[in-house]
C-alpha cells in the first residue's frame, strides 16, 4: 500500500537515523551534519531531510529524512559517494541506528 501523489500510488520511505554524538563533539557533528545535508540535497528521490537535536541532555540526535521510494534511498545508501560521506561520522558518534518504513498515511494540513 502507498500513498497517492498526483493520482498515482507511490511507495515513499521514511529513514530515522538515531546517533548518540561523543561528549563534547556536538559542534563536529554539526559541521559533519552540514555537509551530508547539502550532498544529499542534490540526490534524485530524496524528498526532505530533518535533524532533531535531544531536548533531555542524552547526547541522543535524530536525522530523518524521506525519500520518492525506497529505491531512491538504497540507490544513494549503497554508492561509494554515500559511504566516503559518512565515514568521518563515526568520529563524533559512538552509537547509531537507523529505521526505515514505507509511508502508509500521513496527516496533510488543509488548505482554505
Amino acid at each position: 500500500m502507498g500513498t497517492v501523489q498526483n493520482g498515482q500510488t507511490a511507495e515513499r520511505l521514511s529513514v530515522v537515523f538515531a546517533v548518540r554524538v561523543i561528549e563534547g563533539g556536538e559542534q563536529g557533528f554539526l559541521e559533519m551534519y552540514e555537509q551530508m545535508r547539502k550532498s544529499v540535497a542534490r540526490t534524485p528521490g530524496h524528498i526532505v531531510e530533518r535533524l532533531g537535536e535531544p531536548v533531555d541532555g542524552s547526547r541522543q540526535w535524530v536525522i530523518t529524512s524521506e525519500w520518492e521510494t525506497p529505491e531512491h534511498f538504497f540507490a544513494w545508501q549503497q554508492s561509494e559517494d554515500h559511504q566516503a560521506l559518512v565515514a568521518p561520522l563515526r568520529n563524533w558518534v559512538d552509537s547509531t541506528q537507523s529505521l526505515r518504513f514505507r509511508v502508509v498515511k500521513e496527516t496533510v494540513e488543509e488548505k482554505s
